[in-house]
């Protein structure tokens, strides 16, 4: 066989073209290491942060912290089929979820996979699980409520469509319940809900999504689970994907409304998972953007202004705390991040005031701004009336003998009016019903009631109304106002029920 100098001379070519250069792997790394759900991975030059990469047998992780001679990843699904020498490939993509009305009424997981056993979820449309909030020339102030039922929050405490109002207080003091009566409230409305439970009980998971099933509301509802059992990485995730989900209808305007319960058990896994990606530890062990892991998350919540759709995203935050220790590191936190916080409080809890709301260091940002014109007329001398009862009842723990007859008559109502605050769970009033039972109250119609008889005198009052005077009701619920007509057929339908009512 005889070689032709040109064959050699276009090898000598190529040769002296590739001499000096070494070959890189962009796209393609390997697994150095690998252990508690992290991969240490050499290579992939050319990751981005939150990057999905892809393991074999399919296994998902995120690129989490990009180093000079390595990338070190934390492994979404289980991460003892991964193991050292693996190929690992970047995908280009970060991290998405499924959106859309197909997702309502089904429980899924972080990354969108369905929990319940009711087969594919049938949507092609997707939203990254993380996004840049929302700037202040997209949105609108605050001023449709959400109304959740519960008299004392809608009273006192007032939500508004697009709010961010923290749930704060002990273990097992009633958080979780106040957002289930909300969820619960949105039968037959145009409020759609997504409950995010993190690092919860599977067990705990499934009683409350049979009791959303039980009183017809997950037909509204969405539920996001990372279960205490399942990996850091999908209890970091699950709320950045109910996010996402509920952005996706307030992109389309309509209401949306998240539950993330509980954040806690969020900076909790977002620790570990830091401790285990090798990040400096700072107060408490947390990393040292613990406070950028929460406020991302809670300024994608807003109302967007109208030519923008109108749409809006309510965020629900719950914290758990010990001891009642408001001052806490991750608590503050939140606290400074939200639009206001309702605290409640083991020992009302434990009295027997339930809801166990401390009216005196809860507080809404947005005010009377997310409140119906009629609950405003009575919510202001509500207030005041407990206000007052609250500063006279330190005294009264001493005794009442010395008191003049204001005075008791000033503690006698408030003690009523904290009776009528009480409310049993799943058991939302609408919003009409609570402002003539809180209108009764604040005229002093219940003054001369037992204490042990207020909540016979309002369960008969509100039958009655409901029987003999339904244009009452019917008024206030359509034109969201008491005017000067109903307020006189209101009085004079209080008086006629006070005479039938034995005391």
């Amino acid at each position: 066989m005889t070689i032709r100098g040109q064959d050699i001379v276009s090898v000598l070519k190529q040769q002296i073209k590739q001499f000096g250069t070494t070959s890189t792997l962009v796209d393609v790394g390997t697994v150095i290491e690998i252990g508690d759900g992290i991969a240490r991975i050499q290579g992939l030059a050319g990751v981005k942060y939150g990057e999905l990469l892809q393991f074999p047998n399919n296994l998902m992780g995120i690129a989490l912290n990009l180093e000079e001679d390595s990338v070190a990843a934390i492994i979404v699904d289980d991460y003892t089929a991964v193991k050292e020498g693996d190929e690992v490939r970047s995908t280009g993509r970060i991290a998405e979820i499924p959106v859309g009305e197909a997702l309502i009424g089904r429980v899924v997981d972080p990354l969108g996979r369905p929990l319940d056993g009711k087969g594919p979820i049938n949507t092609e449309k997707t939203q990254p699980i993380e996004r840049i909030a929302p700037d202040v020339t997209k949105r609108q102030s605050v001023n449709t409520p959400v109304q959740t039922g519960i008299k004392a929050v809608d009273s006192l405490i007032p939500i508004g469509r697009g709010q961010r109002e923290l749930i704060i207080g002990d273990r097992s003091t009633g958080k979780t319940s106040i957002t289930i009566d909300t969820i619960i409230n949105q039968k037959g409305g145009n409020l759609i809900c997504v409950y995010v439970a993190i690092g919860q009980k599977a067990s705990k998971v499934a009683r409350l999504v049979a009791n959303l099933e039980e009183y017809g509301a997950m037909a509204h509802s969405i539920v996001v689970a990372a279960n205490a059992a399942d990996s850091v990485a999908l209890q970091y995730l699950a709320p950045y994907s109910g996010c996402a989900i509920g952005e996706e209808f307030m992109e389309n305007g309509k209401d949306s409304l998240v539950v993330y319960d509980d954040l806690s058990k969020h900076a909790w896994a977002y620790r570990q998972m830091s401790l285990l990606l090798r990040r400096p530890p700072g107060r408490e062990a947390y990393p040292g953007d613990v406070f950028y892991l929460h406020s991302r998350l809670l300024e994608r919540a807003c109302k967007y202004s109208d030519e923008f759709g109108g749409g809006s995203l309510t965020a629900l935050p719950i914290i758990e705390i010990q001891g009642g220790d408001l001052s806490a590191y991750i608590p503050t936190n939140v606290i400074s991040i939200t639009d206001g916080q309702i605290y409640v409080e083991s020992d009302l809890f434990n009295a027997g005031q339930r809801p166990a709301l401390n009216i005196g260091l809860s507080v809404s940002r947005v005010g009377s701004s997310a409140q119906t014109k009629a609950m405003r007329q009575v919510a202001g001398r509500l207030k005041l009336e407990l206000a007052q009862y609250r500063s006279l009842e330190a005294f009264a723990q001493l005794g009442t003998s010395g008191l003049d007859k204001a005075t008791k008559a000033q503690l006698e109502r408030g003690r009523r009016i904290m009776e009528v605050l009480k409310q049993p769970l799943n058991s939302p009033v609408p919003v009409e019903k609570q402002v003539i039972i809180l209108f009764a109250s604040i005229n002093g119609y219940i003054d001369d009631v037992p204490v042990e008889k207020v909540t016979a005198f309002e369960s008969g009052l509100q039958s009655y109304m409901d029987t003999n005077h339904p244009e009452i009701v019917k008024e206030i619920s359509e034109k969201k106002e008491i005017k000067p007509e109903t307020e006189t057929a209101l009085r004079n339908a209080l008086a006629e029920f006070k005479k039938g009512f034995t005391f």
